[in-house]
Parts: C-alpha cells; structure tokens; sequence
C-alpha cells in the first residue's frame, strides 16, 4: 500500500473560482522523499494544505488518503504539515486548543510575545519528546534562554521546526518551511530529515524554491504547473549520468531551473493566445491613479 495516494484531486478556492488544481494523481511509497517542483501559483501549497486535511474537497470522484484513511473522514495519526505561518502547525494538534486559538490571531501573540523558548516549548509538551527535542535544539542551534519577542525571523523559524518535529512522524509535508534558515542550519536540519526517513521509514514531501544543496536529499522530483501534474513523482537519482539521462539536466538545481523557464514560456504563450499578461502595462491612456499622482507630484 502506498503512504500518500491521491486520486482524480480537482480543487477550487470557491464557487466561480478557477481550479488551483485539476485531476491530480499521485502514489508515493513508504519512505520516499518527494520535493515539489513549480512557479508561484503551481498548486503545491494548496496540494500540501489537502494532505494535510485543511482544505475540504466536494470535487466528485477525489480520493485522497494517507496510510491508507480518508485525510477529510479518518484523518491519520503521524502527520506533520509545517508552513510559514505557526498555526499550520499548531491547528493540526488537537492537544494545543487554546494554543491553536492564540496563534490564529492575526497579532500572532504567542509566538511573538514575551515568552522564553523553554516554556514555550514545555507549553506544547516538549518534555514528552525530550532526546529528540534535545536532538533538534542542538540540530537548530536553538536557545532555550531566548524570548520570543527579541528573537529574528529566522531563530524564530528555528523555534518552530523544534516545536513541530519533536514529535516523530510518519509522514512530514513541509511548505517552504526552511525559507528563512541560513545556510548551515538548513544543511543540517536536511541531513536530519534524510536520516530521519531512512532510518524509521518515514514519508516526506517537500515543496521549496531552494535547490541549492538539494541533490542528495530526494527519493523523487515532480514538476506542477498551473494546478497540474507536468511530471509525476519520478525516482531521482544524484549521479549526473542518471539525472541527465532522465531529466537531461546533471543537478536537482539545473532540473528546476529548466522547468520553470518552461513554465514562464508556456504562460506566455497562453498570453499570447489570450490569457491575461504579466509585466509592464504599455497603455496609450493613462491610468486614472498615474493622471492623480501625476497632479500632485512635487518631486520636480
């Protein structure tokens, strides 16, 4: 049995809405590690956000299940989704009501209050996972003598990959999670994650824009665009002979950069045939706001 198997997944914002993703299928066994490949907009948050069971589908005929349950009627233990925002995390752990409440905020007063690390983490039960909290605080270089509110951007980040993979997985969707970590601290904590999966079995999906120190790290690539599938997860391989023999490309960094370069080419063309453009708006007439602005401008 597969670990991830999606079938016939149609999904729209709301009614009237165009599709953010049409007919999508995939299968990934246990244990592979699956990074996502698109433009902004491909569908890949949406897609991860289904997984993850935060976005209800009405689409006839969609089926989506992790270790083999329903994610919207049986949804399973062992998934982890973490996101940019804090409550992605935070809203899939039924033990974190009242933490679940606070952070949905739009002030965000929990994460960005004055609270030092360790209680927070004690807050959200770190200390039922204390070897491998103790694991990712060394990994994340994180200290517990930190106050939320002083902290940067992306020792805050750190804070929350603790927080949310304490706890052991069995299936781990990450959503341009590492975004603002530096370079070090990303490398290790990917180290972590592929020893993580390789040791205990575990199934990661990874959706980023980062590739650079990526080649080692994935079971298997896929490429989406605009909703769709364009190549379905596909084994990878870091040997350059067989990476250009199935992709045509010698790196992971190399694969991406071809497929969305075809992206950008392939929605200009839709441009050309009608679709609304991007860019500069060479317009004869002015816009009401530039005729305003011009009126009132000063600077010369």
């Amino acid at each position: 049995m597969d670990e991830v198997s999606v079938t016939k997944l149609t999904f729209s914002h709301g009614p009237g809405v165009a599709p953010s993703l049409v007919d999508i299928s995939l299968n990934l066994p246990t244990g592979s590690r699956t990074i996502l490949i698109g433009a902004n907009g491909a569908g890949k948050s949406t897609l991860l956000q289904i997984l993850a069971g935060k976005r209800l589908i009405t689409a006839n005929g969609a089926d989506v299940r992790i270790k083999g349950k329903d994610v919207f009627r049986e949804y399973p233990h062992g998934v982890t989704f973490l996101g940019t925002e804090w409550y992605d995390y935070i809203s899939s752990s039924p033990k974190n009501a009242s933490l679940r409440a606070s952070a949905s905020r739009a002030m965000n007063p929990v994460v960005r209050g004055d609270i030092v690390v360790s209680q927070f983490l004690d807050s959200v039960g770190g200390y039922r996972y204390k070897e491998r909290r103790d694991r990712l605080l060394d990994i994340l270089d994180v200290d517990l003598d930190w106050h939320m509110h002083a902290i940067s951007d992306g020792e805050r980040r750190r804070v929350q990959l603790v927080m949310g993979l304490m706890q052991a997985f069995d299936v781990l969707l990450l959503d341009e999670v590492t975004v603002d970590l530096d370079v070090l601290v990303r490398d290790d904590l990917l180290k972590f994650l592929k020893e993580d999966s390789e040791s205990r079995g575990a199934t990661i999906i990874y959706a980023t824009h980062i590739y650079d120190g990526l080649n080692d790290f994935p079971t298997h690539i896929a490429h989406m665009r605009l909703g769709a599938f364009v190549t379905q997860p596909t084994p990878w391989s870091s040997s350059h002979a067989t990476a250009v023999a199935t992709f045509g490309a010698r790196t992971l960094y190399d694969v991406a950069l071809q497929w969305l370069k075809d992206d950008r080419d392939f929605r200009r063309n839709l441009e050309k045939s009608g679709r609304k453009a991007r860019g500069a708006r060479i317009d004869v007439v002015p816009s009401d706001s530039e005729t305003f602005y011009k009126k009132y401008d000063y600077a010369h």
